[in-house]
């Protein structure tokens, strides 16, 4: 089945010409189905890119999926039209009453900015504390893992030079629900400061190590009842995405490195491949499956809090 989402969202006609299979709020109200229920909280700034990359993986199940777009930052926004954001996204106040199947939490462009410092960290973390009760499986992006680790943690954030580029990854555990069909090593893209060491978190945290690499540390990790579950990198990338962060950085005077593994013989004038969207494919249609729809109640109402 497909993802379920508002018949002019922009995602719509992107989606389509690439033959994914959307489904408009207008045709789903013909179809006696009961939907699972995602919230995106989208903390990027280009949140029609975003919108568009996480709705791509999403489409890739026999499930079908109700969008909710949630916004959190009320500010004038850079780079997504006003009237986007109003026509498309909700407020915490119009869902915080209601159960979810589904919470995703992306990345921000914040990685070296302390969590007091955020703007809306109040109500990242209100969201992050609500999801314990009101959401059967919360997937928590790249800078979105440092957040979760210090609600539900208290972990102080880890830094480290800039990540930039497509690492490989190896499988800590085999045969786990959340990587089946993995191979033993895979690629996958990294873009930020942050830094996840392997023994920091098993040190820190009860949370099962999934994936890692010596050059990135921790990739995927989850709590045992895989009621949160933490990916570091961006899977969500497209081709493009790492090279136009670069072009932009080198535009803003940053000097940045260019990032390993990617583009052709190291060279930023040729176009790169994307050689990692498989797995991306392969672990959200296995977190719908696995930690969502297989553990989700039927009636939401039903929900139980989490025991952590």
């Amino acid at each position: 089945m497909p993802i379920r989402i508002p018949d002019a969202l922009p995602a719509t006609s992107v989606l389509q010409k690439e033959n994914v299979f959307v489904m408009t709020e207008t045709r789903a109200l013909h179809q006696d189905i009961r939907p699972l229920k995602v919230v995106l909280l989208n903390l990027m700034p280009k949140k029609i890119e975003t919108e568009n990359q996480i709705m791509r993986l999403l489409s890739n199940s026999s499930l079908q999926v109700d969008i909710t777009l949630l916004r959190i930052d009320m500010r004038e926004s850079k780079n997504t039209p006003t009237r986007h954001l109003n026509s498309f996204y909700r407020s915490f106040e119009e869902i915080k009453n209601n159960n979810y199947d589904g919470l995703i939490v992306t990345g921000a462009p914040l990685g070296l900015v302390a969590f007091e410092d955020v703007v809306y960290w109040p109500a990242v973390n209100e969201v992050i504390q609500w999801s314990r009760e009101h959401v059967t499986s919360s997937l928590f992006l790249c800078w979105a893992v440092q957040a979760a680790l210090q609600s539900l943690y208290q972990l102080p954030k880890q830094t480290r030079p800039k990540l930039s580029g497509v690492y490989t990854h190896q499988l800590s555990k085999k045969h786990d629900p959340l990587t089946r069909g993995f191979d033993d090593e895979f690629k996958a893209p990294a873009s930020r400061n942050a830094h996840f060491p392997v023994d920091f978190m098993q040190k820190h945290t009860d949370l099962e190590i999934l994936a890692q690499s010596d050059e990135v540390g921790v990739y995927i990790m989850a709590s045992e009842d895989r009621r949160q579950v933490y990916l570091t990198g961006h899977p969500e990338y497209s081709a493009m995405t790492l090279a136009e962060e670069y072009q932009r950085d080198l535009a803003a005077g940053i000097n940045p490195i260019i990032p390993v593994n990617y583009f052709p013989n190291d060279d930023p004038s040729k176009t790169p491949r994307a050689t990692w969207r498989s797995h991306a494919y392969l672990f959200f249609s296995n977190w719908l499956n696995y930690c969502v729809y297989q553990a989700t109640p039927y009636d939401l109402a039903n929900m139980q809090p989490s025991q952590d």
